[in-house]
């Protein structure tokens, strides 16, 4: 017999009439084996939905909690690659080499920012017992260098067990314009802001597809659909009358509303009654200590948030109808949570377009008020003020990135109507993100392999919280947890938690460990480290094995040097791109590096009669990006930061036929040494038709830490306009090739990178 038919266990004669045929086993699902819906939120606080305390209207949330039981012990790892790695495998991020950002790779086994083969995810694992595994949403755990149109795929979420995926593999998106992918293809949004797009009802649409699909073709067979909104991450964007309706739900401030959620959550049984109200977090002023208008346009932040949250309930109730409509809820396990706490990426005083900021152009309190109508919009990129972070994570204290309760601590729904009788219940027990793996592994009746397409896989570190969800009495994991982001080190053992926050850049030996009894300490109020030295010195060591176990040193609190060193390693000595007609989409971690250095862009083109107009090239969007295109028979040259428009306009017509239009970009020397945290010098911006000057403009405005989070297009401007024109402004004559050229005085400011790309995650 032929080696390939080694495994056919039939005969095979040499004609039909002395052979017999054989079909192989199908895998068959364990008998009552669940439908999994998980709805996984972004930087969404302890305490932001309804049901945890929060007057923000989340009542699809509320009905799934009074039909199942929600955790208040729920954890995760601080950051959203890394809760996503460890949601996915049931092992720590460090362990499978997501300790930190998918955005880099530090070049240690515990920093890859990419899922290890010997990980597999839960997807991977269900794919074996005849589930189908459908993603929609954010992704975030492959490098952002691996999403360009040659990959590898392998880290893209059909290359780690999903079927189908529709969603975007960044850490955000424009709502109104998102950076979509459609299994491994970019693809444009089906809508605009105009025609009423909103990814959040997009991404539903698309997991009602995906189930209804599968109920058309394979109802016999369980599903996995893991749905992972890009709410409430900034850009916080919703429609504007959801957004206004919270204006005077929070005009009080965020002094009083931690107050009255704190108080909500005693009365629910959230936290114990004798829970206490940790101070402001650092740097946080009391509401009272501002202006009018600063309390106008921090409301307003806050609402935009809110409206994201509230916009998001309505389209996951469309969601659950259907589950009901289509005769599968019963049988669906629905998980709603967040993945880590509230972010403190919009600053103290918040942001309406974080795009300017982080180019030297900051906002002032008067150009907030001035475009606080914008909040929200397709024009804006906005984040609230550390202070509404504050409330978000009611009552704890910090935010995401730390590893104090802010951080870590997050809300967690469970509901299951046939196996999981609880109606309205709470569950306390300490519960971490490596759990649920475990957990739906247990509750499905099956095991994690040991080998995955030839792989041996290490062993799951997660323990299963499966028996608290019918017993409110079963105990917590028995093994302790560490915690560690960005310097950031925590560990919970038994009801006690050693806490350290890391100021970055100084020694990690300087750093004071704190010790809390979260037992009789929910908010972390009361540090016992004096009064228990021995204690907390014994959670200090078992923390320093457990980081040697699980790929967490070496510890690195450096934000810049890895964003550039990864940047570097990437792009290499190229200096040269050529984009071609017909190409497809470009992630903006592929794209060009232009940011603070000389370089060029030229455009083949043939113009066959006057009237031409269109795009030549555009990296970004309405919030930031450049785009060199021709309009009213000019070229023209936009340099959009944070939304200011710096245009150059030729000096005369675009002439037809064969023709090479373009613009130069000069690093100028300073005109006078820079402040710290000044702008860093001033740069000539000339148009060329063939080679020749054709207008030049000076400005000091720039990409010194980031082009744009949207990507770049030729002949096009895909998405939201980063000049004044129409999306999307495609060329109307024939472009042959777009030539981008770059010099070798670039010069990066890390840590101002660092601040740029922390406000991305």
């Amino acid at each position: 017999m032929d080696a390939s038919n080694a495994a056919f266990g039939g005969k095979i004669g040499k004609t039909i009439a002395d052979s017999k045929p054989w079909w192989p086993d199908s895998p068959a699902p364990p008998a009552g084996a669940p439908n999994i819906l998980v709805v996984l939120f972004d930087d969404v606080g302890f305490s932001d939905f309804g049901c945890y305390g929060s007057p923000i209207k989340t009542p699809t949330i509320d009905r799934l909690a009074a039909e199942g039981v929600r955790y208040t012990g729920f954890h995760t790892t601080a950051m959203c690659s890394t809760t996503r790695a460890a949601l996915l495998t049931g092992r720590n991020h460090h362990s499978v080499g997501v300790g930190c950002l998918a955005n880099f790779d530090s070049g240690y086994p515990g920093y890859r920012g990419k899922i290890a083969r010997e990980a597999g995810t839960l997807a991977e694992m269900l794919k074996a017992h005849a589930y189908r595994n459908y993603m929609v949403g954010k992704w975030h755990v492959t490098p952002l260098t691996e999403t360009g149109a040659t990959g590898p795929f392998d880290g893209w979420p059909l290359g780690r067990g999903f079927d189908r995926f529709y969603g975007f593999l960044d850490a955000e998106t424009d709502q109104f314009a998102p950076e979509l992918v459609s299994d491994n293809t970019p693809i444009d949004p089906p809508g605009t802001f105009a025609t009423g797009y909103h990814l959040t009802s997009d991404l539903i649409d698309q997991s009602i597809r995906f189930i209804a699909d599968h109920i058309a073709d394979r109802p016999e067979l369980p599903w996995l659909t893991w749905v992972a909104l890009g709410a409430c991450h900034a850009p916080h964007q919703a429609p504007m009358e959801i957004i206004r309706s919270y204006d005077e739900v929070f005009a009080h401030g965020w002094d009083v509303e931690r107050e009255q959620r704190m108080a909500r959550q005693k009365a629910m049984g959230i936290v114990p009654a004798e829970t206490g109200m940790p101070p402001r977090n650092d740097g946080v002023k009391a509401w009272d200590a501002h202006s009018a208008d600063e309390q106008r346009v921090f409301t307003r932040l806050q609402a935009a948030f809110a409206g994201m949250l509230d916009h998001a309930d309505r389209h996951l109730a469309r969601l659950v109808d259907f589950l009901e409509t289509a005769g599968v809820r019963d049988n669906t396990l629905i998980l709603v949570l967040s993945d880590n706490g509230a972010s403190q990426e919009g600053g103290p005083l918040g942001l309406v377009n974080a795009m300017g900021p982080y180019n030297f152009r900051p906002e002032s309190m008067p150009d907030k008020v001035k475009r606080i109508d914008d909040i929200g919009g397709p024009d804006s990129h906005s984040n609230f003020p550390h202070g509404w972070a504050m409330a978000s994570n009611t009552p704890l204290r910090r935010y995401k990135q730390n590893t104090h309760g802010g951080g870590i601590r997050d809300p967690f729904v469970a509901s299951w109507p046939n196996k999981l009788p609880a109606r309205g219940e709470l569950r306390h027990q300490f519960v971490h993100a490596t759990d649920l793996v475990p957990t739906l592994l247990e509750l499905i009746g099956i095991a994690a392999p040991a080998v995955f397409a030839g792989v041996a896989q290490m062993p799951l570190e997660g323990e299963s919280f499966a028996k608290s969800l019918t017993n409110p009495a079963a105990p917590s994991r028995e093994l302790p947890q560490y915690f560690e982001m960005f310097g950031h080190r925590g560990l919970w053992h038994r009801g006690w938690k050693a806490v350290a926050y890391h100021p970055p850049g100084t020694p990690f030996d300087t750093d004071k460990w704190e010790l809390f009894h979260l037992d009789r300490d929910f908010s972390e109020v009361h540090d016992l480290a004096e009064a228990e030295p021995d204690r907390l010195a014994q959670m200090i060591a078992v923390w320093w094995d457990e980081a040697e176990q699980h790929n967490v040193l070496p510890l690195d609190d450096r934000f810049g040097p890895r964003f550039a060193e990864n940047a570097a390693r990437f792009h290499g000595a190229r200096r040269n791109f050529v984009f071609h007609a017909g190409m497809g989409h470009v992630p903006t971690d592929v794209a060009p590096d232009v940011r603070s250095r000389s370089y060029s862009i030229e455009a083949h083109v043939e113009i066959d009669a006057p009237g031409a107009e269109g795009v030549l090239i555009a990296h970004g969007d309405a919030t930031s990006g450049y785009s060199l295109y021709i309009k009213d028979n000019r070229l023209m040259h936009d340099l959009n930061i944070g939304g200011h428009h710096h245009v150059v306009t030729s000096d005369r017509d675009v002439p037809t036929g064969p023709h090479r239009f373009g613009v130069r970009v000069e690093r100028l020397r300073r005109k006078e040494p820079p402040a710290k945290g000044a702008r860093t010098g001033v740069s000539a911006y000339t148009l060329t038709i063939d080679g020749e000057p054709a207008g030049t403009i000076e400005t000091q405005l720039g990409f010194h830490n980031l082009i744009s989070w949207s990507g770049l297009d030729i002949g096009r401007d895909r998405g939201s306009p980063v000049s004044h024109y129409a999306e999307p402004f495609e060329f109307t004559a024939r472009l042959l090739r777009v030539e981008v050229a770059m010099y070798t005085d670039q010069e990066l400011d890390g840590e101002g990178i660092a601040n740029a790309e922390m406000a991305r995650q």
